[in-house]
């Protein structure tokens, strides 16, 4: 269910940050799901905690995570996917069939130009599933998304957050702040924040200025931030190019590179990174717009 709201209250929490045995089991492949969920899941006993099952799944050629997301308190264990890659949906939804979850939303933070979203695909494979993505994104999905709207799943939800800049269309999931919400809460950020730096800003609409914004404004209305919210809530990106999994807000306050600068100083370094021209973009791009199937039969709907 998609609900409507114009504005989110803040709510400061005290930080809880990653013990060094959890950051060194995080780096071990096979462990890093279950030791992700411990954290978010497994320092508090209250039932709001016990509400998420939580995975992070990774697929390696184009870097890109995947979050799955259930309501396990719920009878019928809804669940959605933020980013879903088209050559996993068979993994993902092997898992999703192997947790006994009712996978319902298929969600993308902005149109990908590095891989091919797996939406459309699952969208053919599982019946009902929703497409989700912003509406500023332009693309083709069952429903669209503006700042203030929520996304729930049971009795968990995301708020939605337009941080554009890397795209014009880019927003970030954040859970919510209420007690009976999973806490430390989540920031699946997409491109606009990654773990010690951000997203290029040199196509598809991108702006430096803007990702600025969308990263550091104090604006009272802030549907459209990252670095106001509570320092310990955890930041899960859209991508990681250098092993790292899960960060924080406050670690990225302070250690990420281009985000601690000034804005004139972020725009400099944005404006000389001189990257390759993405080698998926001219693929990817067209079929993100459409929900990730160029070829879809005249009688799906999408």
């Amino acid at each position: 269910m998609v609900t409507h709201f114009s504005r989110f209250q803040h709510l400061l929490l005290q930080p809880r940050l990653l013990s060094s045995h959890q950051s060194r089991a995080l780096q071990h492949p096979l462990i890093r799901t279950l030791t992700v969920i411990r954290s978010v899941m497994g320092s508090s006993s209250s039932s709001s905690s016990s509400k998420l099952l939580f995975r992070q799944l990774f697929e390696k050629e184009s870097s890109t995570f995947t979050y799955l997301l259930a309501d396990v308190s719920n009878p019928v264990k809804p669940a959605l996917l933020i980013d879903p890659v088209d050559k996993t949906v068979d993994r993902d939804l092997k898992l999703i069939n192997e947790l006994g979850l009712k996978l319902v939303y298929a969600m993308n933070t902005h149109v990908h130009a590095d891989h091919v979203t797996g939406t459309g695909l699952l969208k053919t494979k599982v019946p009902g599933v929703k497409s989700v993505i912003s509406k500023a994104s332009g693309s083709k999905a069952d429903m669209f998304l503006e700042p203030g709207d929520r996304v729930s799943i049971g009795d968990i939800y995301l708020e939605v957050r337009a941080t554009p800049g890397h795209t014009a269309g880019c927003v970030t999931y954040v859970t919510g702040e209420e007690a009976d919400q999973p806490q430390p809460r989540m920031a699946f950020t997409g491109d606009a924040v990654l773990i010690r730096g951000c997203g290029r800003t040199d196509f598809q609409g991108g702006s430096s200025d803007q990702l600025y914004e969308s990263v550091h404004s104090q604006a009272s209305f802030h549907a459209n931030l990252i670095f106001t919210l509570p320092k310990d809530t955890l930041i899960y990106p859209a991508h990681d190019y250098k092993g790292y999994e899960v960060s924080t807000v406050g670690e990225e306050m302070q250690h990420n590179p281009r985000l601690t600068k000034d804005k004139e100083t972020f725009k400099s370094i944005m404006s000389n990174l001189n990257l390759a021209y993405p080698k998926m973009i001219d693929v990817a791009v067209p079929a993100n717009m459409v929900c990730g199937l160029q070829d879809l039969p005249p009688q799906a709907n999408l």
